[in-house]
């Protein structure tokens, strides 16, 4: 079984964030995709669509998330889970946040301009 030290995570910056990724086909997984998210407190996030389930876990700091017009606010512990095609905005909130972000190959997040993204974190 391979171990992903954070060391191995390769960094991208993209709307403000960090995503330190871990887990994508690229680097050996054939289901799976993973990164650990870092929000700066205060950020206000990019609203998006993405084509597959996320599902984000709250590993420190505080956010707010707004699926599909709803806000609510998550801390340490937290479970989000992002529908397929949900209008997701991640907003930081009074500290640092670090969210582990899961979803599967294929990835893709259409922006509120139509913009579509195909991260990198993902392949």
């Amino acid at each position: 079984m391979p171990v992903l030290r954070p060391a191995d995570a390769v960094r991208h910056e993209a709307h403000g964030v960090a995503f330190h990724a871990l887990v994508a086909p690229s680097r050996g997984s054939a289901e799976l995709c993973a990164w650990r998210l870092e929000v700066p407190p205060g950020q206000v996030g990019a609203p998006h669509r993405p084509s597959r389930e996320e599902v984000l876990l709250v590993l420190g700091g505080d956010l707010v998330v707004t699926l599909d017009g709803e806000a609510s606010a998550v801390g340490e512990g937290d479970v989000v889970l992002v529908s397929a095609g949900a209008e997701l905005r991640v907003d930081g909130g009074s500290t640092v946040a670090s969210v582990w972000v899961t979803t599967s190959p294929g990835l893709e997040a259409e922006l509120a301009d139509g913009t579509r993204l195909v991260p990198p974190w993902a392949r």
